[in-house]
């Protein structure tokens, strides 16, 4: 009885400390300290506790943790390929050997581009003289490579959006059709011509446009209309029969999204599209070794592929480069796994404030890798899925309650992204 009166005031102030930290902290304070441990025994079985990550100098990489409460953006350490490796039983592999993090690569992405005037907020902009688009385009003057598409040729624009352009008579909600003088479109898009009833954007010129995906100027895009998508809304179980692929941020899914006992993952802080089916990041089940994702695909058979990768190749290269690797990574993963669903994630935004800091990370960047990553999906076998919408502000990047660094969501918060797949689900 004394020894209880004596201790009864620690007892229950560690009672409250635990209640606080099961339902209001989720355990994030010690979600860091738990991951150093987890990588000193992975690092002590695998028998290379103390191998460094090598550097690969010819890109940058983001992925500095995926850990709730650490700093992703990075500051120079090595992570390596393999490094935060998950596999479905729940085994997590550290230490690699490629890829590095920080922010050391001040390059800039492409973005606006010929001719004269552009105050689009987003970015990409246009040929010709003028434009006042609120997002990009709308343009006049002839061309427009604008991210949401734009009308072209002729001149004055009086489109909401973007878009809007001579011609007679156009109503389309979206963008699109046009014929004669005079555009009202709400979005992007009218053009000259006859015929256009573009879903999305996509003005054309010329007659007889159906495009659901952006086009662009000139021709005719009809040929590349995708039929529609019927979603449906399923369950965790849907997951069973899937491998979930990409970086620190499908690692996160991995430690937080509740699937790491139903789904396969292949995941690594710091992958790239660029060492997808070259580094060693799949540990093998009992064995002191890890495989390629190739070798682990050629090994095991799935009807769903979730894809999410492409804010580690931010620094390096072209959006044109990087948007040619993913189409090969693609088309391989086709070959590897014919009969599977492959969906391909649009990369997550990052916060306004941190796209905003003038580095490499920026939204305008991920729009432009977005948008050529949704032209890849066919609406058959492979869709195109995108969650910013759901996890986005007003400004246009990440909410910045839902994010630790500006860049990945938070553990609470990867709940959204998954909701968002359960409710954009195919029959496989």
């Amino acid at each position: 009885m004394k020894w209880l009166k004596k201790w009864c005031y620690f007892i229950l102030l560690t009672g409250c400390g635990i209640v606080y930290l099961s339902c209001v902290d989720h355990w994030q304070v010690y979600a860091e300290p738990w991951q150093r441990v987890r990588s000193w025994y992975d690092g002590l079985v695998n028998g290379d506790l103390f191998a460094g990550g090598q550097t690969d100098e010819t890109w940058v990489s983001v992925d500095g943790g995926v850990s709730p409460d650490s700093d992703s953006d990075g500051s120079g350490e090595n992570t390596g390929s393999g490094n935060g490796v998950v596999n479905a039983p729940g085994v997590l592999a550290e230490n690699g050997s490629d890829g590095s993090l920080g922010e050391g690569n001040t390059e800039n992405y492409p973005e606006n581009m010929t001719g004269s005037g552009n105050a689009g907020s987003y970015p990409e902009g246009t040929t010709g003289s003028g434009n006042a688009g609120s997002y990009p385009e709308g343009t006049t003057g002839s061309g427009n490579t604008g991210s949401y598409p734009g009308g072209m040729s002729g001149s004055g624009n009086t489109g909401s959006y973007p878009g809007g352009i001579t011609g007679s008579g156009n109503a389309a909600n979206h963008p699109g059709g046009i014929t004669g003088s005079g555009n009202a479109a709400n979005r992007p898009g009218g053009i000259t011509g006859s015929g256009n009833t573009g879903n999305y954007p996509g003005g054309i010129t010329g007659s007889g446009n159906t495009g659901t995906a952006p086009g662009g100027p000139g021709g005719n895009f009809g040929e590349n209309t995708l039929p529609e998508v019927q979603y449906m809304t399923v369950e965790d179980d849907y997951f069973a029969d899937a491998v979930f692929i990409g970086d620190s941020r499908t690692v996160g899914m991995f430690e937080y999204g509740g699937l790491e006992e139903i789904s396969t993952f292949y995941a690594s802080k710091g992958l790239t599209v660029y060492k997808l089916f070259d580094a060693d990041i799949v540990p093998v089940p009992d064995e002191r070794k890890q495989i390629t994702v190739e070798e682990a695909l050629q090994q095991n058979s799935f009807a769903k592929i979730y894809l999410m990768i492409g804010i580690n190749e931010m620094g390096t290269g072209t959006v044109e480069s990087f948007l040619e690797k993913y189409q090969e990574v693609v088309a391989h993963l086709r070959e590897l796994q014919p009969d599977a669903v492959i969906y391909l994630q649009a990369i997550i935004k990052v916060t306004a404030e941190r796209s905003g800091k003038g580095d490499y990370i920026n939204n305008e960047g991920i729009i432009a890798r977005n948008e050529g990553i949704a032209k890849l999906a066919d609406n058959e076998k492979i869709f195109f899925l995108d969650v910013n919408p759901e996890v986005c502000d007003e400004s246009g990047g990440m909410i910045p309650d839902y994010t630790f660094d500006g860049v990945h969501l938070k553990a609470r918060y990867i709940e959204i992204w998954k909701d968002y797949l359960k409710t954009h689900a195919i029959s496989s």
